[in-house]
């Protein structure tokens, strides 16, 4: 039950990334929004949650794990029915970025209680497979019930769904996580002062085009860097970001394609083959049902072999599902798509389990929140640049626009397979992993 209550706030997150993408066109025609703003309305979520987790992971391993998740539910609730209540797409945006700061404080939180609860190596890749298993199911489950609510009841209904299930949640996570005890360092507001502009600064950079925010950004960047150089207590300490820096650019380049190309499909089939919102969402499952499925038995290879085999095979079978999209003319119907969405779906469901568990593997238990944090943050930033680039370079929905995402997507997974094989570490405490 602790399993599964940390794997709802996990639920909501992802739920909210593939239910938002199949209402984007019904909010742009009642809001009067533009592809620009409903890029905002995906972004405006993403870049709030990637600014701030490291911040999120920090304050669990300072004040614990529990208190925070119980006020990222509570963030996340009460923004998720502003959502609900908005009438202008920047009210929209702002409630959204407030989901964002309760995502924030919900997933590392989440992970270290998890992997507080399963020391073992083997049982927590095994954990950590029902967790990626539970969000892949979000993620499969977005588009069908999105889709169904805006078909029947409009947009809004979508994020007031969110309420109830908070409500249980927290109720859940006071009786059963255990109060613990709080870490011996203290916060760093150095850090946290200078991490949050640079991490929001640079994702906007990329978003708007902005050469002033980029030039921000490497300053604050800068500061970062020398400021947990002497901190006592880094909120980034750099010798755990130098260990996991394979596991967590192969995360972010993971959520670039994959959250990228849910944008570009989504638009694809409802504003190129007219497809409705519940069609458009049934349509997308063959993408979404293998990364359900896949994921809790990539949990179970990783605990066997380690995370480096299924790791590369994951971007393998996710970049020859992309580039199939370049095969694709205007004259292919849907059969023509199913080789990508098979492809990245399966491709997805075997990476995330293992770089979740390369990143946070044989941490130690006081440093899980910051090691979880890192992770999720490479995941969510790499997420929210991934809707900027492929909206800008591909959001049409156009076939040339599928030809470019598919030609993106292979130049990144591709030489991610390098990536893995160099720089992803197994956990020292299983040797069967090791010779992994």
């Amino acid at each position: 039950m602790l399993l599964l209550t940390m794997c709802a706030g996990m639920f909501l997150v992802q739920l909210d990334v593939t239910v938002v993408n199949v209402a984007l066109p019904t909010i742009g025609t009642e809001l009067g929004a533009n592809l620009a703003a409903l890029q905002w309305v995906v972004d405006g979520y993403t870049v709030v949650l990637a600014a701030l987790l490291l911040t999120g992971g920090a304050l669990g391993d300072v004040f614990g794990h529990r208190r925070v998740v119980l006020a990222g539910f509570v963030l996340f609730g009460a923004a998720s029915a502003v959502c609900g209540l908005a009438g202008t797409a920047p009210w929209l945006v702002a409630a959204r970025a407030g989901q964002g700061l309760g995502a924030a404080l919900l997933l590392p939180g989440t992970l270290a209680v998890i992997t507080h609860a399963y020391p073992g190596h083997a049982e927590r890749a095994r954990a950590l497979g029902v967790w990626a298993g539970v969000s892949a199911l979000a993620l499969s489950a977005g588009p069908v019930l999105g889709g169904a609510i805006v078909a029947a009841a409009g947009w809004r209904p979508v994020f007031w769904l969110n309420v109830p299930v908070v409500l249980a949640a927290a109720v859940a996570t006071r009786r059963l996580v255990p109060r613990g005890h709080r870490g011996r360092g203290r916060a760093d507001v150095a850090g946290i002062v200078t991490a949050v502009p640079a991490l929001g600064a640079g994702v906007y950079a990329v978003i708007g085009g902005s050469v002033f925010a980029g030039l921000l950004a490497v300053v604050l960047a800068a500061a970062f860097l020398v400021v947990e150089r002497r901190s006592a207590h880094p909120m980034l300490p750099l010798d755990l970001a130098r260990r996991t820096a394979g596991a967590n650019l192969v995360a972010a380049v993971m959520n670039f394609v994959g959250i990228g190309t849910i944008l570009v499909l989504t638009l694809y089939l409802q504003g190129v083959r007219h497809a409705g919102p519940l069609e458009a969402g049934l349509e997308v499952l063959p993408l979404f049902l293998p990364l359900s499925v896949v994921a809790p038995v990539s949990g179970r290879l990783v605990a066997r072999f380690g995370p480096r085999p299924p790791m590369v095979a994951g971007l393998a079978l996710g970049a020859s599902g992309m580039l199939n999209l370049v095969l694709l003319n205007g004259n292919s119907g849907y059969p023509a798509l199913l080789p990508t969405l098979l492809g990245l779906g399966t491709g997805m469901g075997l990476l995330t389990t293992a770089v979740v568990t390369a990143a946070v593997g044989g941490i130690p238990p006081g440093r899980a929140g910051v090691a979880g944090g890192i992770n999720n943050t490479a995941r969510q930033a790499g997420g929210a640049l991934g809707v900027a680039v492929f909206g800008t370079v591909a959001g049409d929905g156009s076939v040339g626009g599928l030809h470019a995402a598919g030609l993106i997507a292979g130049a990144l997974w591709l030489p991610a397979i390098g990536v893995t094989l160099a720089g992803v570490r197994a956990p020292r405490d299983n040797p069967v992993a090791r010779a992994g």
